[in-house]
């Protein structure tokens, strides 16, 4: 019991912190009533998932249950369970009169995610108190459980002021899922070594978290609807470096409402991204071999044996904002559009190859999709304004 109390001390600093940002203050009791029905969410939630695991044999770990078994369980039992326990507890707030303005999704929703891994940390210590790899999975559990709470945070602030015929919480809620399955997937069910495949995808969550708490800002400041970038307005090269584009630029840049697309410059902007990651991986194994590092030792269950395939990784990302650019510039187009298809469509046909040849390293390829697409994305908005 010391160890849940320990961990609540850093939770609630967080869940201060978080509701600091919020211009215009929640009332304090409801904030911590939240983050108590959060706690509590994550004690029904470790009791369903028990319960689960011994009715059907499975678990979130590898060794235990098998690939396939282990994913099945953290996708379907574990994510879904665990999420909607947060926005259970988040609901009361969510209709209650002081769920006023957008941003209100992202403190209320961070707030129960908070209290959840406040317990779920301290039953973890408790059952591991030694080992720095169990304290390092404690630490990256409390920005982890706000990025995916603000998903559905997201989605809930935009329905209490927004008259959209389609809901966003579906999609929202499925998104927090994946997010939630492949993370815990690395950190709970692999070795170790696992953990650095968590690290961007960590990032680029905490990246997506800022964007969306961004818009709801946004979208509380202007009571009417944030005007989306027209065809004729673009950032500056100084806006790229010095303010990320809003979700309405992005938007606009996804969109092509003019001309139709160009089909031919998806197809071959796939063939170019494929050659860039086949390029990206090749400059790793080079740099391992100037290095005089042996890439034959990785093994997941050490984080130190595990730490050279970095290497590869580093180099395999830094393809995609590449590719973007290059499709960008040859294409000569205005949007997005044509390099995120590209990308998307190189990524479809790496997935299925590796489904083929690897089935083990989708689930790594997958987690590391996403980054991939918004490096791809962030290299053709340069490459389109240069």
């Amino acid at each position: 019991m010391l160890a849940t109390l320990r961990w609540l001390l850093p939770a609630v600093l967080f869940a201060v912190l978080v509701h600091r940002t919020d211009a215009r203050r929640e009332p304090p009791w409801l904030v911590v009533l939240t983050f108590v029905l959060g706690s509590v969410a994550a004690l029904v939630s470790l009791v369903v998932v028990g319960r689960a695991a011994s009715l059907t044999g499975l678990d979130v770990r590898v060794s235990t249950a098998g690939e396939s078994g282990a994913l099945v369980f953290l996708f379907f039992v574990v994510a879904p369970a665990q999420e909607a326990g947060k926005v259970a507890a988040a609901w009361p707030a969510f209709l209650s009169k002081h769920f006023d303005e957008p941003y209100d999704g992202v403190v209320y929703a961070a707030s129960s995610a908070l209290g959840f891994a406040a317990v779920e940390n301290g039953f973890t210590l408790h059952a591991h108190p030694t080992g720095g790899i169990w304290l390092a999975r404690a630490l990256l559990a409390l920005p982890a459980h706000v990025f995916f709470a603000c998903f559905w945070g997201y989605a809930l602030g935009r329905a209490k002021h927004s008259k959209a015929r389609i809901p966003v919480f579906p999609a929202a809620f499925l998104a927090s899922i994946v997010a939630h399955g492949l993370y815990a997937h690395f950190v709970y069910g692999r070795g170790p070594g696992a953990l650095l495949a968590v690290t961007p995808l960590l990032a680029v969550m905490g990246f997506v978290a800022w964007l969306l708490a961004r818009d709801l800002r946004l979208r509380g400041d202007r009571p009417s609807r944030v005007p989306s970038a027209s065809g004729g307005s673009r950032l500056s090269r100084l806006s790229i470096v010095t303010q990320p584009p809003s979700l309405s630029a992005v938007r606009s840049a996804l969109t092509r409402a003019d001309q139709p697309v160009k089909v031919r410059w998806v197809f071959f902007g796939s063939l170019v991204t494929i050659g860039a990651m086949i390029v990206g991986l090749g400059a790793g194994v080079l740099m391992a071999r100037l290095l005089k590092v042996d890439l034959s030792t990785v093994d997941e269950h050490d984080v130190g044996a595990a730490a050279p395939v970095l290497l590869l990784g580093i180099g395999l990302l830094a393809s995609f904002p590449t590719s973007g650019w290059l499709i960008a510039r040859a294409a000569g187009v205005r949007t997005l559009l044509e390099p995120a298809l590209a990308c998307l469509l190189a990524l479809v046909i790496t997935l299925t190859g590796l489904g083929f040849a690897a089935p083990f390293t989708v689930v790594f390829a997958l987690a590391l999709s996403p980054i991939a697409w918004v490096l791809a994305c962030f290299g053709a908005w340069i490459g389109r304004e240069a």
